[in-house]
């Protein structure tokens, strides 16, 4: 599995930036995704997961109600979309893979398998 995510950038506070994820398998595979961020000096940190169906989604506290995580399987492509965003925002944006689709979303750096290069997000004050 690949990765490859896209669609940061430099934005005002309150602003809005979509993240896109795009997924390359050599076969066919379902996999529960999710993004992870990381900022200069700290640990990666986990963002959003989505079930490989798209029928379950998980936040954490600190993006619930400003993000939204959301997946297109026919165009094996999954969305981060960010809305008021703040400048505590500002990071290196990870997207990740599992190995396959699972009872349970995680939102252990060490639960997924295959992540992509990262693209940055800054977010002026």
């Amino acid at each position: 599995v690949q990765l490859q995510a896209s669609g940061g950038g430099l934005v005002q506070a309150g602003g809005s930036l979509r993240l896109s994820c795009s997924i390359s398998a050599r076969t066919t595979s379902r996999n529960d995704m999710g993004w992870f961020r990381q900022a200069p000096g700290k640990e990666r940190e986990f963002v959003a997961a989505i079930s490989w169906s798209g029928g379950r989604t998980i936040y954490a506290d600190f993006v619930k109600g400003r993000f939204t995580v959301s997946r297109d399987n026919a165009k094996n492509t999954v969305f981060l979309q960010m809305n008021s965003l703040k400048p505590m925002d500002t990071a290196v944006y990870f997207c990740a893979a599992r190995s396959a689709a699972f009872s349970f979303l995680r939102i252990e750096v060490t639960s997924y398998d295959y992540w992509g290069q990262g693209t940055l997000v800054t977010v002026s004050s």
